[in-house]
């Protein structure tokens, strides 16, 4: 990566004469973080592509159906990694499983992981602060997805789902594919993903870049540094209201970190903007009655204030 920054800091200063300080310093981060990352995610969203063309919607509907206590949240977490997942699919998905006879709680372990663990989210940590954080991340996220799962289907609120049913139609039938295939469909899904999510990742790292540039580093450590013990809590409180993916977020994060913010609260806030966001909860409306809605975001807030203190402890 210290080539990336030598051609970042090559390309601001001495082709583009950019003048020292702190335009040059946010000019010298964009440039570098926007090639590096975008890299490594089109790399990460490739072998993900790989991956779903295993994993239907049938066959996970088919999986998730009738699995016990644990080994199904665990195993719905799982299936939420490769899966692909946002606001706009949620209603669709939750009707379909909870209408294929998933538990509730099974499927709320799938609802959680999928927007939580995903290959953006992952090829974005592991190039800003190294393959460890990453898979810390991917191990916290199945945790937090497994175990509230089970903590929802325990509480019985099965009649707190709204009695609409989807619209029947003919499903597609998964076809079988040569590797030829799967390869084709991988680079497609690569270059689609990479760039639709390309102006969240060039505008995020461009809020993160000004952010290094010219945000007080003391303000920040001051705030929301490791000295506060209630940071944890009023970041997750913060994210909730804000709707962003993972693009938009890891940049935005990543800057808060070098300035001064815990990694624990860094991530608590970005795991309540992408998993726990107020847009995403009005969408579920539609299926999901107040009270569940309620339970839900508590569980995960919860969950999140947990792993943001596990974070500060864990790595200081």
């Amino acid at each position: 990566m210290e080539i990336l920054e030598g051609f970042a800091t090559w390309l601001i200063y001495s082709v583009l004469s950019v003048p020292q300080g702190p335009f040059g310093e946010s000019a010298v981060f964009f440039v570098a973080d926007v090639i590096k990352v975008t890299l490594l995610l089109a790399v990460v969203v490739f072998a993900v592509g790989i991956a779903r063309t295993f994993v239907t919607p049938q066959k996970v509907k088919k999986w998730l159906g009738g699995k016990r206590e644990g080994v199904g949240n665990l195993l719905a977490a799982l299936l939420g990694v490769p899966t692909p997942f946002c606001s706009c699919s949620a209603v669709p998905l939750f009707i379909g499983f909870v209408e294929a006879g998933v538990p509730l709680g099974v499927t709320f372990s799938f609802l959680i992981a999928s927007p939580l663990i995903n290959e953006i989210a992952v090829a974005m940590l592991w190039g800003m602060f190294g393959w460890h954080i990453a898979l810390l991340y991917i191990v916290t996220g199945l945790a937090i997805a497994t175990v509230a799962g089970i903590v929802i289907g325990r509480l019985g609120l099965e009649g707190e789902v709204e009695r609409i049913r989807a619209a029947k139609g003919k499903q597609a039938r998964s076809r079988k594919m040569d590797w030829n295939a799967r390869v084709e469909f991988a680079l497609a899904e690569s270059k689609s993903i990479t760039l639709r999510v390309l102006p969240y990742l060039v505008l995020g790292i461009g809020i993160g870049a000004l952010i290094h540039g010219y945000a007080p580093a003391d303000f920040l450590a001051n705030v929301a540094g490791k000295g506060n013990i209630l940071a944890v809590p009023i970041a997750v409180l913060i994210g909730i209201p804000l709707y962003s993916n993972a693009a938009g977020m890891v940049p935005i994060m990543g800057v808060l970190v070098s300035k001064g913010m815990a990694m624990g609260t860094a991530l608590a806030f970005m795991m309540s903007v992408i998993g726990l966001s107020l847009p995403e909860m009005i969408i579920l409306r539609r299926v999901i009655k107040p009270k569940l809605i309620a339970v839900f975001a508590l569980v995960l807030f919860i969950a999140f204030v947990i792993t943001g203190y596990l974070f500060n402890a864990i790595l200081g």
